[in-house]
């Protein structure tokens, strides 16, 4: 019996591959850097290897040519409002809010900040109608809107 490899996502930043790391590990709090690959001890890092929520991500300093764009984003589920808010106001903080729970966050990653019951949410009434007019989303708006 062999063993599956693991798959990682790497992400693609400019220089600011440590920056973006350390935030995230701030906004989420359950994550670790694993390794940090440098040319030499002084030297920015080539590559960081790190955990979110029990998942692996490597954060590339590979320069300027490729950017982030919303083709790709991360989905944070959330069980209430106060995570959503929490969430929304760290990853937003020098980024761009978005529509329907996406933001950029400063680094240009984009964002998916969702309820855990969103497909529940839609699937009734005018829910998906509310959801499109919002930005960061509102579980009790969206559970008001699928009653109608």
């Amino acid at each position: 019996m062999t063993t599956a490899s693991e798959i990682a996502v790497c992400l693609w930043f400019d220089g600011k591959a440590e920056e973006a790391v350390a935030h995230y590990l701030a906004v989420f709090g359950d994550g670790a850097v694993t390794k940090v690959m440098r040319p030499r001890p002084e030297a920015p890092a080539i590559t960081v290897a790190f955990t979110l929520r029990g998942r692996p991500f490597v954060a590339l300093n590979g320069g300027p040519m490729y950017q982030f764009t919303p083709a790709v984003s991360l989905v944070v589920e959330c069980e209430t409002q106060a995570e959503i808010d929490r969430y929304w106001d760290q990853l937003c903080e020098g980024g761009k809010p978005g529509r329907c729970g996406w933001l950029t966050d400063r680094f240009g990653l984009s964002w998916q900040i969702v309820p855990r019951a969103l497909p529940a949410l839609l699937s009734r009434g005018g829910a998906m109608q509310a959801m499109l007019k919002m930005g960061k989303l509102d579980i009790a708006a969206l559970e008001r809107a699928g009653e109608d």
